[in-house]
């Protein structure tokens, strides 16, 4: 199969390529790196000759609405337009467990992207997973008025190969529509991620926990973005995840 990664050079597109070429799979890796622009879509057209499916691992570091609209519109409205060109027969794009129970900040552009890819004339799989183990390091860097600290919430976290391993699998069987979700192995608290990745990298001040506000929060805390009972599970567990960190 020739398989197309769109944000190939990124945390999961680095996985999906690695996991693709172990299993025979021919990669092309849609990036600026490699002449591609999927915004203005400068070089997808050549690109996409021969490809069979397309995974769609694009992201962007944004809290705004407006900015991760804008960019999984866009980036979306390009890919299923020159796939429609190219003669691409699956489109994948991996998005988030519980979405729609939190439709602002980054949450909003997930779901315009979900909108627009089964929208788009292009067979396609959408496959939400819970949040990655990375999510306790992404929490702790992102800063608050200079310090570090602990947003509360219930999540259930996967480690990113297995995510991969997974969208690989739904390339090969081909377009499903929206997949089963995928989570972790179990429930963590998210201020316990948090502290715990800290104190493995050598932080030794202090993690205050605080509530994060509006939707968004309230669906931490309650348990939205928990995987259903019915969803697939991963097996990496968060403290295997840690143990892997370097230095620990």
């Amino acid at each position: 199969m020739r398989l197309a990664i769109a944000g190939g050079t990124g945390m999961t597109g680095r996985h999906l390529a690695a996991v693709a070429r172990e299993r025979g799979h021919e990669v092309v890796v849609l990036a600026r790196s490699t002449g591609v622009e999927l915004l203005s879509g400068a070089g997808l057209g050549t690109a996409l000759q021969g490809v069979d499916a397309v995974i769609d691992a694009t992201n962007v570091k944004t809290a705004k609405a407006d900015v991760a609209v804008m960019f999984f519109a866009g980036v979306t409205k390009t890919l299923v337009s020159a796939e429609r060109a190219a003669g691409v027969r699956h489109h994948l794009a991996l998005t988030i467990v519980g979405a729609d129970a939190a439709p602002e900040g980054y949450y909003a552009g997930k779901l315009a992207q979900e909108r627009l890819v089964a929208d788009g004339g292009v067979p396609w799989t959408i496959l939400r997973a819970t949040q990655f183990h990375e999510y306790a390091a992404l929490m702790f860097h992102r800063t608050h008025a200079g310090a570090h600290v602990a947003p509360t919430g219930r999540v259930q976290p996967i480690a990113v190969r297995e995510v991969a391993r997974h969208l690989v699998d739904l390339a090969e069987r081909g377009p499903v529509g929206r997949a089963v979700d995928l989570g972790g192995p179990r429930e963590e608290s998210l201020s316990d991620m948090v502290r715990r990745y800290a104190q493995a990298i050598g932080y030794r001040g202090p993690v205050p926990a605080v509530r994060t506000p509006g939707p968004i929060g309230r669906a931490l805390r309650s348990g939205a973005l928990l995987p259903g009972p019915e969803a697939l599970r991963g097996t990496q567990t968060f403290t295997e995840w840690l143990a892997g960190l370097p230095d620990v």
